[in-house]
């Protein structure tokens, strides 16, 4: 009779998640941010102090940055469901890699509804820029993946502190303060926004490297 009772924790317990899953989010950031900063070195007319890295998927050579778009997503949905095996019947288990999912699908909307043109990139572009609805769809995607992003962090810091990881469970409390306030700070500097992201980024690699290592 014990063992019949006690059988279905043993079915909800966390089981290691494939060593592919596991890489695959891990590297999704970094991959995403690389790629970025090699498109804005190479191309003629992107400026990193005027530019966001969505718009390299505009112009000739943007079915790069929609391919990134594109694989980060990928990536990230392997990172998520990573998350989710190791986790499941703990703390953060079931919110934590769902948000991260969130994220991963932004990706794929940025790849999908391109952003607009302006601040004279691509070439021959207008410094202003006029919102379109393909570049609203872009920025409200974007907006809802990061804040998706942002909860996450604050969730999986309950399975960081639960694994004695006090100082992991704070930062992933302060990183989220720090890439909203770029965000919030993009208005005046383009490049506080790309630290923000990348940041998030980042810190997600870090975070799935970190709860998956068994």
């Amino acid at each position: 009779m014990t063992d019949m009772l006690t059988a279905p924790r043993h079915v909800l317990s966390a089981a290691p998640a494939s060593r592919r899953a596991v890489v695959s989010g891990v590297v999704a950031g970094p991959l995403f941010l690389a790629a970025g900063l090699a498109q804005g070195f190479a191309r003629d007319g992107f400026d990193f102090t005027r530019n966001a890295i969505s718009q390299l998927a505009l112009g000739e050579a943007g079915w790069i940055q929609t391919a990134s778009f594109v694989l980060t997503g990928a990536l990230l949905i392997a990172g998520a469901t990573a998350l989710r095996r190791t986790l499941r019947g703990g703390p953060g288990g079931t919110w934590g890699p769902a948000l991260v999912g969130v994220f991963a699908v932004s990706f794929w909307i940025a790849g999908a509804f391109p952003a607009d043109a302006g601040a004279g990139f691509p070439a021959g572009a207008p410094e202003e820029t006029v919102m379109s609805g393909h570049g609203a769809v872009h920025m409200f995607g974007g907006m809802i993946g990061y804040l998706a992003l942002c909860a996450a962090f604050a969730v999986l810091g309950r399975p960081l502190a639960a694994r004695g990881l006090r100082g992991w469970a704070v930062a992933s409390r302060v990183v989220p303060v720090v890439v909203l306030a770029g965000f919030m700070a993009s208005a005046a500097s383009v490049l506080a926004f790309t630290a923000g992201a990348g940041l998030g980024l980042l810190w997600l690699s870090a975070v799935t490297a970190r709860l998956t290592d068994r």
